[in-house]
């Protein structure tokens, strides 16, 4: 039976784990969950499959976990140091599936405790990649990509050597504005960018999945986990959302993984690996589908794409810078407070005024999230202003 503990069990990630472990019993322990703020579902999830840590990211919400997990044997905790605990305790396999630069530390804490860990959280790879690489290497930790992209490249390369592949290709579904106009994407409300056309998704991957930044750190995942250099790591936009993405031999064979859109088949094959196991998912009518459309990505109209690539050139602390940016112009969206083009400016003015230099330590990634954070609210106030 493989413990688990999920860092992130309320957002869709999570949710989708705990549908997955309940449907298998006995393959799996519940161990630990966090949650940032949700403590109803926070202590809902622990109740149900008698988790025996709960923590809640904010401390004054530690109360209120303590009195809807009263009568249980599950103990309830708060804050940075607890989730550092769920962590690094007794799981086998830890799902990493906090939102943004805040999962960074209890990964990498994980790393260093040697765990297997479904990575979900793709801005701790983004920001710490050659930092996360080393560790995972020093310590014995196994990372298992969970990215529905990622996870399909890992699917296509099991059993393959590095130096037979010639190249991958992510596959970008392009969001809901994929045929919009620039004049269009001005006006774009935080509602319209959150309802993507085929995934169920938490509001800020949403949003980068709508101005094409989620492919873009994707493709700064791909570089670290695959160990292959950007100009052999291409995009393509495939609508259906069917193939999830491709690996290209130097023979020139292409293999493809192809799922529904369902969360819960990546995720199943992180948990169960090395072996499979059932997901629920929707089976795939490929009569019914019909035909597969493909596109390559407009970057005059979707410039994140560009922003990224020019940030992994240069290195050092500049995919941080580009993180952090558009961590906080994205929730300026969401706010009503910038509009939807303006989130690709705000983070290719960051990244181009950086002089990205080295990072040492988690420490170093840490600081340069943070000042960041802090010019990028500055911009924006004087935009509002």
């Amino acid at each position: 039976m493989r413990k688990i503990s999920i860092l992130g069990a309320t957002g869709s990630i999570g949710t989708s784990t705990l549908d997955l472990i309940e449907r298998s019993p006995d393959r799996f322990k519940v161990e630990a969950l966090t949650a940032a703020t949700n403590v109803e579902a926070l202590a809902d999830a622990a109740r149900r499959t008698g988790a025996s840590l709960a923590v809640v990211s904010d401390q004054s919400r530690l109360g209120e976990l303590e009195q809807r997990l009263a009568g249980t044997a599950c103990r309830a905790k708060a804050g940075p140091e607890a989730l550092i605990e769920a962590a690094t305790g007794d799981a086998d396999f830890v799902m990493a599936a906090i939102v943004g630069c805040a999962g960074l530390l209890p990964v990498m804490a994980a790393v260093e405790s040697g765990k297997t860990i479904g990575l979900a959280n793709k801005e701790a790879l983004v920001t710490a990649g050659a930092l996360m690489i080393d560790a995972a290497a020093r310590y014995g930790a196994i990372l298992l990509p969970v990215d529905s992209e990622h996870n399909a490249i890992f699917q296509c390369l099991a059993g393959s050597r590095k130096e037979d592949v010639a190249r991958l290709v992510l596959t970008a579904s392009g969001g809901p504005f994929r045929t919009a106009t620039l004049h269009e994407m001005r006006a774009v409300t935080p509602a319209q960018a959150v309802a993507h056309p085929n995934w169920s998704m938490g509001a800020k991957i949403s949003v980068d999945s709508a101005t094409l930044m989620n492919k873009g750190l994707e493709l700064i995942e791909a570089h670290y986990l695959f160990d292959l250099p950007p100009d052999r790591i291409d995009i393509l936009v495939h609508p259906q959302s069917v193939i999830h993405s491709l690996v290209e031999f130097i023979d020139g064979s292409l293999l493809a993984q192809l799922g529904s859109p369902d969360m819960r088949i990546p995720i199943s094959y992180a948990l169960a690996w090395p072996e499979r196991m059932a997901s629920a998912a929707e089976r795939l009518d490929l009569g019914e589908i019909a035909r597969f459309d493909f596109e390559r990505p407009d970057e005059q109209r979707f410039p994140a794409l560009r922003v990224v690539r020019e940030a992994l050139a240069r290195g050092g602390t500049a995919p941080a810078v580009l993180n952090a940016a558009n961590e906080v112009a994205v929730a300026a969206f969401l706010a009503g407070h910038i509009g939807f083009t303006d989130i690709a400016d705000l983070v290719e003015r960051e990244v181009d005024r950086e002089a990205a230099g080295e990072l040492a330590s988690v420490a170093d990634v840490i600081e340069v999230d943070r000042r960041t954070r802090l010019r990028v609210d500055a911009s924006i106030k004087e935009r509002c202003a």
